[in-house]
């Protein structure tokens, strides 16, 4: 008896995974080898070059075939190589690769992956500089901080990124979202089909270990990829304003940042005899982080969820943030530590997390339940696996009934279809 054919995946990746840079890049993987664990038959392409710290693919039985855009030579490789399923990650790929999918392989379920809103954390970073700019009182940011679904529209609707990433999701046969905050933004204020969203956070297994204690740890830490520019902004919230205010009443207190890519106006704020330690990239994030009391998130924008607090509640590490780093993360259930709206009220909670053993543990348990509770790699690793199959099982229904993305994918893959042509033609007689 033959066995049937293993699912023929194709990813369409806007960079080459460097899952111990970022956390978009870490959900990836998490996505990989939740199909790996099915046995499909997966490749990884992607138009980038390979970063630095590029995750081994082939190691995992992931093929890895490099891509160009604007060049044709991509129809004959998905035409011999007939995906059932591509996933774009991020919805640029959607825009350059999607109109040579449907031409060539219209059966495939098309699936973006959005790692977070781009138009949302854009419009937010926008908003940022603007209050920035009108006032330049560096404490109470309140004001930025969990405003209504509505004003968030419209913030974003007059924005050229936000017609296309939203013109891009209903392109897509489906839309794995890492926030539920942004499946509502998108449902209830974009006018999207909830079908077309499936909410598929970070996934993770959970510790079985336990957590390093109070005494055995020491200093505040923070993390995350400098390229990424709301982390970049907390670093520069933190020297100019938190980090101050935590110094006076702790005068002996060291933070250490580390974060992939590091530029030299970072290496240039490292300071010593503050306690402000800029140290790079950390080979082992959940190592420096289970050393850590307390870690650190003073974001002032951003989108989706925050792979650095994830991983601060993998290592039972209490976590001080802002309600932009805490969006998205624990729904009704209590943060891990604190959710703070101005640097004085940042600055108070973290020394009083530092201080107070019986606060610190009882944010470490917190952390615990979070992670059972939204978290499980065992609960959305096969809810992902149900969705796509579902999908693929009635795919021709639910085409029909999107008909917003079936106009969109006709008015706009044509035009990029031609525009693509005229590119290669130009490129041939240069």
């Amino acid at each position: 008896m033959t066995q049937p054919c293993a699912t023929k995946v194709l990813v369409i990746g806007y960079v080459w995974p460097e899952p111990r840079s970022s956390a978009a890049s870490g959900h990836v993987m998490q996505i990989l080898e939740t199909f790996l664990q099915q046995g499909w038959d997966i490749t990884f392409s992607s138009p980038a070059g390979p970063g630095e710290h590029k995750a081994d693919l082939a190691a995992l039985g992931i093929r890895e075939v490099p891509i160009e855009l604007n060049n044709s030579s991509f129809d004959a490789f998905i035409s011999e190589l007939a995906p059932d399923i591509v996933l774009f990650d991020q919805f640029m790929m959607e825009e350059q690769f999607g109109w040579r999918v449907e031409k060539h392989c219209p059966d495939a379920l098309r699936v973006l992956e959005t790692s977070d809103l781009q138009s949302l954390r854009h419009a937010r970073h926008q908003r940022l500089k603007e209050r920035l700019k009108a006032n330049a009182d560096q404490d109470d940011f309140s004001e930025l901080f969990a405003p209504a679904l509505r004003e968030e529209f419209e913030l974003m609707a007059d924005t050229d990124l936000a017609k296309r990433e939203v013109a891009a999701l209903y392109r897509c046969d489906l839309n794995l979202m890492i926030s539920e905050v942004e499946i509502d933004l998108l449902v209830e204020q974009f006018g999207l089909p909830r079908q077309q969203l499936h909410w598929c956070p970070l996934m993770v297994d959970l510790p079985t270990a336990p957590p390093k204690a109070f005494a055995e740890r020491a200093h505040f830490l923070s993390i995350g990829n400098f390229r990424h520019a709301p982390n970049w902004d907390a670093v520069l919230w933190l020297k100019s304003t938190v980090w101050p205010l935590i110094r006076q009443q702790l005068p002996q207190a060291q933070l250490h940042i580390y974060g992939a890519y590091t530029p030299p106006k970072a290496t240039a704020l490292h300071n010593a005899a503050q306690g402000f330690h800029v140290l790079n990239w950390a080979e082992d994030a959940l190592e420096v982080m289970s050393a850590t009391r307390v870690c650190l998130a003073p974001l002032r924008f951003g989108a989706g969820i925050k792979g650095k607090l994830l991983d601060a509640m993998l290592c039972g590490t209490p976590s001080v943030t802002t309600p932009i780093g805490a969006e998205g993360m624990h729904g009704e259930a209590e943060w891990p530590g604190s959710v703070t709206r101005s640097a004085s009220e940042f600055a108070d909670h973290a020394v009083q997390l530092y201080q107070d053993e019986p606060r610190w543990q009882a944010a470490q348990q917190a952390a615990n339940t979070l992670l059972g509770e939204r978290y499980q790699r065992a609960k959305h690793g096969p809810a992902l696996i149900e969705k796509l199959r579902l999908c693929q099982q009635h795919l021709p229904a639910l085409r029909a009934d999107n008909f917003t993305g079936s106009m969109l994918r006709h008015h706009f893959h044509k035009s990029t279809q031609y525009m693509s042509q005229w590119i290669e033609a130009k490129n041939r007689n240069a």
